[in-house]
């Protein structure tokens, strides 16, 4: 018996069955990808080039530049009482007599540097837990350790960004207004005069804050918006945003506020020999005579502004990722 030869229509089914099923099956990376090698891992790199994941990127950077816009000033208030132990009031009419000409001097630094470390915080947090997730599948390991790992690595990340909040430190001290004129200015004499390691004066607080304030931010903004009362409406869910991060936010700040204090004495400094955390500790401790109220020096008012601040980036966040 011959056997039934397939017909054209049998043939066309075969091709279109096989596509599917090519389309289906992992490709290798496009050209663009293979065009430029990357060092992070396969799964990684496709991540980060999907515009999908792109969005958290975007929303927290557009989510950090809306809070310093609304926040700089009293950004530039706390960070007077940081650096030298004053009350608010007299920060105040510091601020006053430096005029208002100078009340955003040092605005772009935070505007650049917000804005990045914001996108790296979110957008690196979804990333490295979607790597770690999908690598710790069958090993047993909570998941909850998973993403507290991924925050930290996150947090660690952002530090890379140090030279923007060292040159903010220099360019609100009134002390070095007559010799930085503006950021491009304060960067290219800190290169120039010092090399690349003067700006990044400071890194040791700024690591010892960053990792371990986003495992806590990013493991209680889940159950801490769990325990507000449920929201029917958009608003309500802005409002319950608004909370969860001003919250955490006012909190973490205080639980952190010394390191932030050590930061902005180091980063004060231009040249001479970097000291220790633990020594410039040291220093602020005995010239605030020795009293734990006067190492808080401003903690009342850095709570309110990261209540502020940290409510704005939070809510504005997450509502932006319902419209990208």
């Amino acid at each position: 018996m011959l056997k039934e030869q397939p017909s054209r229509h049998s043939n066309l089914m075969a091709v279109s069955t096989m596509a599917s099923e090519s389309a289906r099956t992992p490709q290798p990376q496009d050209a663009l990808t293979n065009a430029r090698p990357t060092l992070l891992p396969a799964d990684l790199s496709s991540s980060l080039l999907g515009d999908h994941h792109s969005k958290h990127y975007v929303c927290g950077s557009i989510a950090a530049l809306t809070n310093v816009m609304l926040t700089f000033p009293i950004q530039k208030v706390l960070f007077r009482q940081q650096l030298h132990g004053v009350r608010a009031i007299e920060a105040v009419q510091q601020l006053q007599r430096d005029g208002l000409r100078n009340l955003y001097r040092g605005l772009l630094p935070p505007l650049l540097q917000k804005s990045t470390t914001v996108a790296m915080m979110f957008g690196l947090y979804q990333d490295f837990s979607r790597v770690s997730l999908d690598r710790a599948k069958g090993t047993g390991i909570p998941e909850w350790i998973t993403r507290s790992f991924a925050a930290a690595m996150a947090g660690t990340a952002e530090a890379a960004l140090t030279p923007f909040e060292r040159v903010q430190t220099l360019l609100q001290d009134h002390r070095h207004h007559g010799r930085f004129n503006n950021t491009a200015h304060t960067f290219r004499t800190l290169l120039s005069e010092y090399g690349v390691r003067e700006c990044y004066r400071g890194l040791v607080p700024i690591l010892l804050r960053n990792g371990p304030s986003n495992v806590l931010f990013f493991g209680l903004r889940g159950p801490i918006k769990e325990q507000l009362p449920e929201a029917t409406t958009k608003t309500g869910n802005l409002v319950n945003d608004f909370v969860c991060g001003g919250l955490l936010g006012a909190g973490l700040g205080i639980m952190f506020y010394p390191l932030n204090v050590i930061k902005s004495r180091a980063q004060s400094q231009v040249g001479g020999d970097f000291q220790p955390t633990r020594e410039v500790l040291l220093t602020v401790w005995r010239e605030r005579g020795g009293s734990l109220a006067m190492l808080f020096r401003g903690a009342h008012l850095n709570y309110h502004r990261s209540l502020l601040s940290w409510g704005i980036i939070n809510a504005t966040y997450e509502l932006l990722l319902k419209i990208v």
